[in-house]
């Protein structure tokens, strides 16, 4: 039903767009970030001391800002409590930066807060590294033995991880939302500054919209290759 000839007409029909739209979305904010990477704050601040700022006004003082390796590899450890600003964000003064750090700072001030949706991110990330790793092995095991059922559990585990990146998505849009409120009303950036920390954040949360896009398709792609097995047997 969903081959002709050997090839797999779902994979064209409804992953590839996906993929091209990932594919987009990371070379847009790679473009973005290069852009802004070259717009620096007038009031001189470093990224981290911005972050630094922000947390401290958020009574979040015990959380650290610490230097990390890598390019764009900034995060947040709600375990240590500790906010990793890669080499190229850290020392920098360039609007991109800035709008990188506060939003780490963003995610620290989410767990300080109890904010619902990156509770329960955490409470269902274990399962969800199990869940990706036995997904589709389980779908391929179920579907060479003819066993709907194991196929099935293989699908129900992928579904875990589309949850999972579906509860990101408002995480990763809140502490946007935070960093950019943080920086109109400090004297951190001017307002076109803003706007340059703005349009970085903007392009870094299409990469997210774009992986759950991949995931769902595979989700329905998987759910109608196991539907039409278990029709047949």
């Amino acid at each position: 039903m969903f081959y002709f000839y050997g090839f797999d007409w779902t994979y064209v029909v409804m992953i590839l767009p996906a993929i091209i739209f990932s594919m987009w979305a990371s070379s847009r904010v790679n473009g973005t970030y290069k852009r802004y990477s070259t717009q620096y704050a007038k009031s001189g601040i470093t990224a981290e001391e911005a972050c630094r700022r922000i947390l401290d006004e958020n009574g979040c003082s015990n959380v650290q800002v610490i230097k990390t390796a890598g390019h764009l590899t900034d995060h947040y450890d709600p375990r240590t409590n500790v906010i990793r600003l890669s080499d190229s964000v850290y020392g920098s003064t360039s609007t991109a930066a800035i709008g990188v750090a506060c939003h780490e700072a963003g995610h620290a001030i989410q767990y300080a807060q109890n904010y619902g949706p990156i509770k329960f991110r955490a409470a269902i990330v274990t399962a969800t590294n199990i869940g990706s790793q036995l997904s589709i092995p389980l779908v391929l095991i179920g579907l060479l033995f003819s066993s709907t059922s194991l196929a099935y559990l293989g699908v129900a585990l992928f579904g875990l991880c589309v949850v999972f990146q579906l509860v990101t998505l408002p995480t990763e849009y809140n502490a946007s939302s935070r960093a950019i409120y943080a920086l109109e009303h400090s004297t951190i950036l001017d307002s076109e500054e803003v706007e340059g920390s703005k349009k970085v954040l903007n392009a870094a949360a299409l990469t997210y919209v774009a992986a759950l896009s991949v995931s769902v398709m595979q989700l329905l792609r998987l759910l109608m290759v196991v539907g039409s097995r278990s029709s047949r047997d």
